[in-house]
């Protein structure tokens, strides 16, 4: 009698057990989409430490070329979650008609304009190449207007699409008539550490702004709220995790693994971006509406209010949960 009772304890300590430490067939599969950089490093934290695992979700993280893939793909199902910076959002739904819905914030995008070595100011910028994603979004915008604010305007400089941050920084380095482009660490820091000028930071130049997001489609998160709740959970304990000074030397040591870096740039990127991220990853409204006024401003028309894109009712509920 006592060895069938216990028979049967152990197998119902057993069946209870399973679900809490093997939930593999249970895992909800996401797959995200971003570019590379230190922006994701609260997604590489929440990876490396398990804490999208302990929620159920499988994420895979996906570096996109550019603006067009990450736009693209999230349109047509091929992504569930995008973080970009917050402006592709905005052009996914004016510009395309996706309804989309931001639900995450990020950071202050951390770019610097990087000019070649022989550029002494903006002005010399006249007449010369720039180099950007696409030429209606996001930084391209912060570029023009840092260039407007010394003279020059659009039609005063040729502008060429290259892609992502590190197709900019290579078509500079391999081509000298490219002579700028927005980056951010740690691919400004190789720009410098290959002889390119940096010429000032988007955030002295226009104050608030609102630079890498989340945005899903407006009915997929609807018809997966739970998940996006547990996704933004995980992205505010990997943020944590992250800018515990105790965790420091593993967060270099993970810099340097997800984006193949020397221990140098990574220490680098982390040290000159550590207090540009958005604490627990915000949305920042006076940025939003910042970057709003930024599109109005070069591609016509009167800001729209954020409003329209925003939702952020996930995240409130993430962090309550928390």
């Amino acid at each position: 009698m006592i060895r069938r009772l216990l028979a049967t304890a152990l197998t119902a300590t057993f069946a209870f057990a399973v679900p809490l430490n093997d939930s593999r067939a249970e895992d909800i599969k996401l797959t995200v989409i971003v570019f590379p950089g230190v922006q994701n490093l609260p997604m590489f934290a929440a990876q490396a430490k398990g804490l999208y695992a302990k929620r159920g979700l499988n994420v895979d993280l996906k570096f996109t070329p550019n603006s067009d893939e990450l736009r693209n793909g999230l349109a047509e199902g091929r992504y569930q979650i995008a973080h970009s910076a917050v402006d592709n959002a905005f052009a996914l739904k004016d510009k395309a008609n996706v309804d989309i819905a931001v639900v995450l914030g990020g950071d202050n995008s951390f770019n610097h304009l990087m000019v070649q070595s022989d550029i002494n100011s903006l002005a010399d910028i006249k007449g010369k190449t720039v180099v950007v994603d696409a030429i209606n979004t996001a930084y391209a915008f912060q570029l023009y207007e840092m260039l407007r604010q010394k003279g020059l305007n659009k039609g005063d400089y040729e502008i060429k699409m290259a892609g992502a941050t590190g197709f900019r920084l290579d078509a500079m380095i391999k081509d000298k008539s490219n002579v700028a482009g927005m980056m951010n660490p740690p691919f400004s820091t190789r720009g410098e550490k290959a002889g390119l000028k940096d010429m000032g930071t988007a955030a002295a130049a226009l104050g608030a702004y609102q630079g890498t997001s989340a945005f899903v489609l407006r009915e997929w998160g609807k018809a997966n709220a739970d998940t996006v709740v547990k996704y933004i959970q995980a992205y505010i304990e990997g943020w944590r995790w992250s800018f515990d000074p105790k965790n420091k030397a593993e967060v270099i040591a993970l810099l340097v693994e997800r984006l193949k870096l020397p221990e140098d740039v990574a220490t680098s990127a982390f040290e000159s971006t550590k207090n540009d991220f958005h604490r627990d990853g915000t949305v920042e409204l006076a940025g939003v509406n910042n970057v709003l006024k930024l599109r109005a401003q070069f591609e016509g028309g009167t800001p729209a209010s954020p409003d329209k894109y925003l939702d952020l009712s996930y995240y409130q509920k993430a962090l309550a949960g928390l």
